[in-house]
């Protein structure tokens, strides 16, 4: 038996006439339509982080007395390095930042030590044994903190200088010694002119405060005290001058102090290691 389909209803007159699924066309989204929908709008690219620039770790990390500047360039060249792409990606780049900066910290902590630490050796009186310890089987060698100080702060040329000054003296000393052994005729009046300027005026002045008589015998036990004992450790400090450097710098690297410093830096260096395993992975999984 046949049956007749109704008619379609006519429209009223202004309105659309109503569509059918045969007529209406189907939109399927092809991949390439779904790729592009996914990307991200590129004008936005150069902005996406500026609102995550200064996130928590990076507020918390640099305290108020550093140089803000610096961590953001630090952390701009892991963002350029590292391209992180959403919020848990730059909290790992932003923890990389702040580990590097913790072992900034570490590095100006060991240079303080050290510093303080030279300072010691250098200066305090319980240290008096560094020079001669510098050349152990050396004799005439002793600790003067002043002289110490000025013989490792001095240039190359400056100690060449120092050693041809304590030969010159240590010569005219042995010049006028000869002469008063010799003796004679105002023995005691060449001997002092033969003595180098700066240890006749440092004699006249001794002879002045009475400490020594102006005699020959008087200007021997100068000598002999005071005069040769300088001359051969001036001339003994500028010749070891290498040695006794290494080892105020060796005494001023005190272990013992750096402990804790290297024990952090370690620290540092594996959350280092284990957030940019972290970061990698990440990025690995959403490829």
């Amino acid at each position: 038996m046949q049956m007749n389909m109704p008619a379609p209803v006519a429209a009223n007159k202004g309105e659309l006439p109503m569509q059918t699924i045969e007529n209406t066309p189907l939109v399927i989204a092809s991949e390439t339509t779904e790729h592009q929908a996914a990307l991200p709008n590129p004008n936005y690219a150069p902005v996406r982080y500026n609102a995550l620039k200064h996130g928590i770790l990076s507020k918390l990390v640099v305290l108020p007395h550093e140089d803000r500047s610096e961590f953001d360039t630090l952390l701009a060249g892991l963002i350029e390095e590292h391209q992180p792409s959403g919020v848990t990606e730059m909290h790992l780049v932003e923890e990389l930042a702040s580990i590097l900066w913790r072992k900034r910290r570490v590095l100006m902590g060991e240079s303080a030590t050290l510093n303080s630490s030279l300072w010691n050796v250098a200066h305090e009186k319980s240290n008096r044994s560094t020079v001669r310890a510098s050349v152990p089987l050396e004799m005439g060698l002793s600790n003067d903190t002043h002289d110490l100080v000025e013989l490792l702060t001095s240039s190359p040329e400056e100690i060449a200088e120092r050693q041809r000054d304590a030969e010159t003296d240590l010569e005219a000393t042995y010049k006028a010694a000869k002469i008063l052994r010799k003796g004679g005729t105002n023995a005691y009046k060449r001997a002092r002119l033969a003595l180098t300027e700066d240890s006749r005026d440092w004699w006249d002045s001794r002879v002045k405060e009475e400490e020594y008589p102006a005699t020959a015998e008087g200007l021997e036990d100068f000598m002999h005290d005071v005069l040769f004992p300088i001359g051969y450790r001036m001339e003994k400090e500028a010749r070891y001058q290498p040695a006794i450097r290494a080892q105020t710098l060796g005494e001023g690297v005190q272990a013992h102090r750096l402990e804790k410093l290297n024990r952090y830096e370690t620290h540092l260096d594996r959350k280092f290691e284990r957030t940019l395993a972290m970061l990698l992975k990440l990025k690995e999984l959403k490829n």
